[in-house]
């Protein structure tokens, strides 16, 4: 696939209401043409520090949503949910494919500032996988700060990053999507949330897709909804012909 459209999803989360975020999504995706589409971090809940209360196994609803959603539209889904495994809670970022076949890549830099560390289980292993011609990374929220960790040692063409990133912080936000794009040469989606979370939370959106050289080529802003651009693997693989910044990059231990 030469062409690859990608949405992202942009809701207003319903705080700690799985049903009612599906329902939500179920709304805004109902005919949805997209490759790929990527819903933001505790999609199903809001950022939740609640993980007892709130966390679903992968034999749950919300899960088996994700595949029947994909499996109907014909689309590669992404999004992070609390999942709880063997005791333990996790970040999770869920990739359903068409198929039927899901992978997952537990977030490995948790946000102490809200003691996400003290609740949940830091992943240990990254995600990058193939989808229709297309190598694709994933990643959550506060990996995004982290340039060794999200370093392009696979050459992904796309990366991905499920957010629930504050109003505060947007500066930074918008200067690291672009900093990931352009160190990594390669396509960078980061995908947030709007609304106001009940500890006076702002969170206004600006899921946003950078290319290879740093260019922004689509932002929500701050408006509930679907956005959607199509990524060129044609041009990508030009510009890194062309700029061979990649071969370059240093050597070193990702654990």
């Amino acid at each position: 696939m030469k062409k690859l459209k990608i949405a992202l999803v942009q809701p207003d989360t319903v705080w700690e209401n799985i049903e009612g975020n599906l329902s939500q999504l179920d709304d805004m995706l109902w005919d949805s043409d997209a490759d790929v589409i990527v819903l933001p971090e505790m999609f199903t809940t809001g950022f939740s520090q609640r993980a007892r209360q709130m966390a679903v196994s992968m034999n749950s609803l919300p899960v088996e949503w994700m595949h029947d959603l994909a499996c109907r539209l014909g689309s590669l889904l992404m999004g992070s949910m609390i999942i709880e495994e063997k005791g333990k809670y996790f970040n999770r970022l869920l990739v359903a494919f068409p198929d039927g076949e899901m992978k997952f890549y537990d977030k490995k830099h948790l946000f102490s500032l809200s003691d996400e560390n003290k609740i949940y289980t830091a992943g240990k292993e990254r995600l990058v996988f193939d989808f229709e011609g297309w190598k694709i990374a994933g990643y959550i929220c506060y990996d995004l700060r982290f340039p060794a960790w999200t370093r392009n040692v696979e050459q992904a063409d796309l990366m991905v990053f499920s957010a629930n990133w504050p109003q505060k912080r947007m500066s930074h936000w918008e200067a690291l999507l672009k900093a990931r794009a352009i160190e990594n040469q390669c396509y960078v989606a980061g995908v947030n949330r709007v609304g106001q979370s009940p500890d006076g939370v702002e969170y206004n959106g600006m899921s946003k897709v950078y290319n290879y050289w740093g260019d922004e080529l689509v932002n929500a802003q701050r408006n509930k909804g679907v956005i959607q651009v199509e990524l060129s693997k044609e041009l990508l693989t030009e510009n890194r012909e062309h700029y061979g910044f990649w071969k370059d990059m240093d050597k070193f231990d990702l654990r």
